[in-house]
């Protein structure tokens, strides 16, 4: 018997609360229609997802096959409502996906130039991380991706869209930021110091270098400035992400480190509306940049 889509759905419910009472209510079934589906999951797979009978302790295989699970479900989910909208969307759908830094710049103004120019229009937003952006693109989720860096991928054309320096980012009254000389990247990496994803797309060897002894990583940025924030951590950023994080704290150049990062955006080569995208796109390349620049 082949895993089910809803063997996913059914594990994941019972994982989440914790019993077959309150998983049964949430998914609108009856307690052994649940209990059985459960059951063949676990016989299809030859071992336990759970230990003993209450089903509110994972076994340690039960684990990794929840957070596998759950993100398949949630994949799945996204996709039937992104099938729905398309279907839908009888006057025209447009889908971006975009980098956070960017989509704060950019998303207010496309949406009131798109809903104005296109009575009707269904528009779905959506700011993440890069890799994010172009899952979402492979996967179809997506007309309009913007994400940091190059990624050659077949059916998008890859438009260059700015470049924004890296530099410290700290607490404004941080003693990196308020003395006079600018830090250098022995002086970054020396105070306690913060990794994070986009650090990956620097190339100056001495930040590599350092960076490959960093005892901290946070990959999502609110937690990182949230940190950041305190006065006892120090990261390293694009200068447009850092125009957007509280005034408590401040960016600054590094003397040795002339690293930019590049965004980019990907247009799908054939969109379902292509009339659509290719408005958006001129939009974001005439309008936005403008604007930025």
């Amino acid at each position: 018997m082949a895993i089910k889509i809803e063997m996913l759905r059914c594990f994941c419910s019972v994982a989440l609360s914790g019993n077959l009472v309150e998983a049964a209510e949430r998914l609108g079934r009856t307690q052994s229609a649940v209990s059985m589906t459960l059951k063949q999951f676990e016989d299809h797979l030859g071992k336990k997802l759970f230990e003993g009978e209450r089903k509110n302790r994972l076994s340690p295989l039960g684990q990794q096959v929840f957070e596998i699970s759950l993100k398949q479900v949630r994949q799945f989910d996204q996709t039937v409502q992104s099938i729905q909208a398309a279907a839908d969307a009888e006057r025209g759908l447009l889908r971006i996906v975009s980098v956070p830094s960017v989509a704060a710049l950019m998303f207010p103004a496309v949406l009131d130039h798109m809903t104005k120019k296109f009575t009707g229009l269904k528009i779905e937003l959506r700011d993440t991380d890069t890799q994010q952006v172009l899952d979402a693109l492979v996967e179809g989720k997506a007309d309009l991706g913007i994400a940091s860096g190059y990624h050659p991928m077949n059916g998008f054309n890859a438009v260059p869209l700015f470049q924004d320096q890296f530099g410290l980012v700290c607490a404004s009254d941080h003693p990196l930021i308020t003395r006079d000389e600018p830090p250098t990247v022995e002086d970054v990496v020396s105070a306690p110091f913060i990794r994070n994803a986009l650090c990956d797309l620097i190339q100056t060897p001495s930040f590599q270098r350092a960076i490959e002894q960093a005892d901290v990583t946070i990959q999502n940025t609110h937690s990182l400035i949230t940190m950041v924030r305190t006065g006892a951590w120090v990261t390293v950023l694009p200068r447009m992400v850092a125009n957007f994080i509280p005034e408590t704290t401040a960016f600054r150049t590094i003397s040795d480190l002339p690293d930019t990062r590049q965004v980019y955006l990907y247009v799908r080569e054939r969109p379902r509306f292509k009339y659509i995208t290719d408005e958006c796109r001129e939009f974001i390349l005439n309008q936005i940049l403008a604007s930025y620049y």
